[in-house]
């Protein structure tokens, strides 16, 4: 009897691809991005996001840049922590669905419409993978920052422990994609487990972060790590 074979993925797409396929699949899931998000993290995402304002120190009333807006999510945390949230994403479909009452802009992460120093924070939730440039990504964000301003970047990650491990892996690997293709898009769940492969080790990453000009480097891992939390202070120019 033949064995069944699992369908074969596409390459992972780069550099303009990368950038078509992103921005189109984050138009195409819109709708019901934060709906999958609720329930394929079991609602941690919300607690995830609180962290990282909490995690910035900020007084109230600073200019906060969020990259990677989407819906909202983190805007809106912003705003209740009574931060000054401005919402930046690549994806007009995404921004289209969000309910904030924070300015939203279609732009490139790594060509922000913001002047040198204009922020005192700046965060970033779950999209590093989705960047075409990390490197470049990390000096723009620099540069939109004041010295002393505060990053907080959110991120997926992989528990340190092998059986959690395994058991993320299965999970994100297997689940999730049937529980997008049930609510969303089935094509586009499948891709975002794949988009890890994206990020680079952890200790070249935060060496990224420190090289774009940031010191205080941090990373903490949520919920027994299976995301993470890296925090970062913009040094002096």
């Amino acid at each position: 009897m033949a064995r069944l074979s699992a369908p074969v993925e596409p390459p992972l797409p780069q550099g303009e691809a990368k950038v078509r396929a992103v921005r189109e699949m984050f138009d195409a899931i819109a709708p019901r991005y934060d709906l999958v998000n609720r329930v394929m993290t079991f609602r941690m995402d919300v607690g995830w996001r609180r962290a990282t304002v909490r995690a910035l120190g900020l007084s109230a009333g600073a200019v906060v840049v969020d990259v990677a807006a989407g819906t909202g999510d983190l805007c809106r945390e912003l705003d209740a922590s009574g931060l000054r949230p401005v919402g930046i994403d690549l994806s007009w479909g995404m921004l289209a669905h969000a309910s904030t009452d924070a300015p939203l802009v279609q732009a490139d992460a790594l060509r922000m419409p913001f002047p040198d120093g204009a922020a005192a924070g700046l965060t970033c939730g779950f999209a590093l993978r989705n960047l075409v440039d990390l490197e470049g990504f990390l000096v723009e964000a620099a540069r939109v920052l004041r010295t002393g301003g505060r990053m907080g970047l959110l991120e997926v990650a992989a528990p340190a422990n092998p059986v959690l491990r395994w058991g993320h892996g299965a999970y994100f690997g297997h689940v999730v994609p049937r529980i997008g293709g049930l609510l969303s898009d089935a094509a586009a769940y499948r891709y975002l487990p794949r988009s890890v492969a994206y990020l680079p080790p952890v200790p070249d990453l935060l060496q990224l972060v420190r090289d774009a000009g940031f010191a205080a480097v941090e990373r903490r891992a949520l919920s027994g790590g299976i995301s993470q939390l890296i925090t970062a202070t913009r040094g002096r120019r």
